[in-house]
């Protein structure tokens, strides 16, 4: 192992700056100019919009402009996409809402964007926001997850049950069989509850006009800026690609939250345009919580059937996953794709049907976040097995090593194929490190000191790195997720690295170069990592689902980085 390549222990590379305060986060970077937005939301859940009044704010010092839906609409300005479509079970395509970056017309949740201020000072934006008149025609919400179907409530008209889609995987038939032979049959009512994400960088953003190039420069707190980029350009119209420049700084944590294009930074980018000055926006922490997609929110109906001999034989499960008010940039995938074909876990289940329900409700948009559906399928099958352990009287151990897959390759029922693993020594060894053995006793000792002591297991496993695959492609994903790298070696002997995976904590600054240092036997010191910046690297797919390493570093390995004895040679004969 080289000193300072794969494996090796080494100061990171980025720490220095970030330790001393030198990082350069968006709110960091200030251009000559600039005005500040305030987005004034709505405090209802669902309203019509009958009439906005902004001449009291216009008047106001510093204001500059209150812009609405309506000026967006008059530039043409497209809405918000989801990039995932996915097909009923008829085969129709799922029913996708306008979701425009200004309401127009109507508001959907408490925090949609009614109208955005742009002034001098954020102060300024702010006061002048307490001046601008909404009249607003309030109406019935819908916020239950579980009755939105059933609701008299719409919240889009191409919705008139507020369902998204209707969409299954697995076999039916196997599994209604499995259920009619079983034994014992587990039913479960589960909720996973919605959450919000809390990254320590709120979002940000900065839009810049230039009129002698007609160009436009969007500074952004983003997982993936050539993603933002080509969303702004080709489908919401701000500017042909080649005039729209993603810059995604340091970002301080995303967690899946800064993935998507939210209509904050859509605004910043066309308002510069509209006012003639660069305008930046910072969202607080109490804002955060109303704009920022949320995750989870899902109502699961659940049930295992399980033989004589205490097998698993059939999974069904019927999820209702509410998405908010509107469909968010990968939204649609994290219910479908993301999930249940990872609803067999580490079971040898030979029959599983999934069936999911997206529905609409009048509540922020509901998106990826900490593994994005993964949890959510692990929490339906880890309840379904430790309550059917207890209702067999079978250690919840013993339970699940029965269960298990050991032989390999696995075929799921549910898409995916398992190439190795072995998660009965993964327990063994869990076991014996917690001294399983052992812990009535310890449960008893505590009791007497008045202390309860409990035991839980959870079997999890991982679908991460996200790259194409025929699985990716069967299940309508709308971008290829591969990803690209470019090595640049300078006369001077440094490395340059253009990488279209973006950090925000995960450090690759470091592990990124020290995979070339292992390559080419160059020093730490003389590497690059250059990434975030849609006019320096020229594509990428971003950060997310754990993909950095799969998918960045393989990108990098296999851009022809050539052998260190080689470069050695070459060396030499210098």
């Amino acid at each position: 192992m080289s000193a300072t390549g794969i494996g090796a222990s080494v100061r990171r590379k980025e720490d220095h700056r970030f330790i001393t305060g030198s990082g350069r986060y968006t709110d960091d970077i200030n251009r000559p100019g600039q005005a500040h937005a305030y987005f004034l939301r709505s405090p209802h859940a669902h309203a019509t919009i009958k009439r906005i009044d902004a001449s009291r704010a216009l008047a106001m010092p510093g204001v500059l402009a209150v812009l609405t839906g309506d000026d967006l609409a008059a530039d043409k300005i497209g809405g918000l996409i989801c990039g995932w479509m996915i097909h009923n079970k008829d085969g129709s395509p799922m029913r996708a809402g306008g979701h425009p970056a200004l309401a127009q017309g109507k508001v959907r949740y408490v925090g949609d964007h009614v109208a955005v201020i742009i002034a001098d000072t954020l102060a300024q934006a702010r006061d002048a926001s307490e001046a601008v008149v909404v009249d607003y025609g309030v109406l019935p919400a819908v916020v239950d997850t579980a009755t939105a179907m059933t609701s008299k409530t719409v919240v889009h008209d191409v919705a008139p049950n507020n369902s998204v889609y209707n969409w299954h995987l697995g076999n039916k038939d196997d599994t209604e069989k499995a259920f009619k032979a079983a034994r014992h049959v587990v039913k479960m009512n589960i909720v996973n509850n919605r959450l919000a994400p809390n990254p320590m960088e709120p979002r940000a953003a900065i839009g810049l006009y230039d009129k002698a190039e007609d160009h436009y420069t969007l500074y952004t707190t983003s997982q993936n800026p050539h993603v933002a980029r080509l969303v702004l350009s080709a489908f919401i119209g701000i500017a042909p690609e080649n005039k729209l420049r993603v810059v995604a700084p340091d970002v301080g944590g995303g967690f899946g939250s800064k993935i998507f294009i939210y209509a904050e930074e859509t605004v910043c980018v066309w308002a510069s345009k509209k006012v003639g000055r660069p305008v930046k926006w910072n969202s607080d922490r109490t804002e955060a919580f109303l704009s920022d997609a949320h995750g989870r929110d899902h109502v699961t109906e659940a049930q295992m059937a399980i033989d004589e001999n205490g097998k698993i034989t059939g999974l069904r499960v019927h999820t209702i996953a509410n998405l908010g008010a509107y469909l968010s940039t990968f939204s649609s995938s994290v219910p479908t794709y993301l999930y249940a074909p990872l609803l067999s876990g580490q079971y040898n289940i030979p029959a599983i049907y999934a069936e999911v329900d997206a529905v609409y409700t009048t509540t922020a948009p509901v998106d990826a976040y900490r593994g994005a559906g993964r949890p959510e399928a692990t929490y339906v099958v880890e309840r379904l097995v430790e309550v059917a352990a207890r209702q067999l009287g079978i250690d919840p151990a013993k339970f699940r090593q029965m269960n298990y897959i050991t032989k390999f390759p696995h075929q799921t029922p549910v898409i995916m194929m398992y190439d190795a693993g072995n998660y009965n020594a993964s327990m063994k060894k869990a076991l014996d490190a917690a001294d399983y053995k052992g812990f009535g006793k310890r449960r008893k000792e505590a009791e007497k000191r008045g202390k309860l002591r409990g035991i839980g297991f959870s079997s999890y496993i991982e679908a991460c790195g996200i790259a194409p695959s025929a699985a990716v492609g069967s299940l309508g994903a709308g971008v290829g997720l591969w990803e690209s790298a470019e090595v640049r070696v300078n006369p001077i002997g440094t490395v340059e690295i253009l990488t279209g995976s973006h950090s925000h904590g995960q450090g690759h600054e470091t592990t990124f170069a020290q995979l070339v240092c292992e390559r080419l036997g160059v020093p730490l010191e003389s590497v690059s990592i250059i990434h975030g910046d849609t006019d320096k690297v020229q594509m990428g797919m971003g950060t997310y689902g754990s993909r950095s390493g799969a998918v960045g570093m393989s990108a990098i390995s296999s851009s022809k980085l050539p052998r260190r004895t080689s470069i050695s040679r070459t060396a030499s004969s210098r």
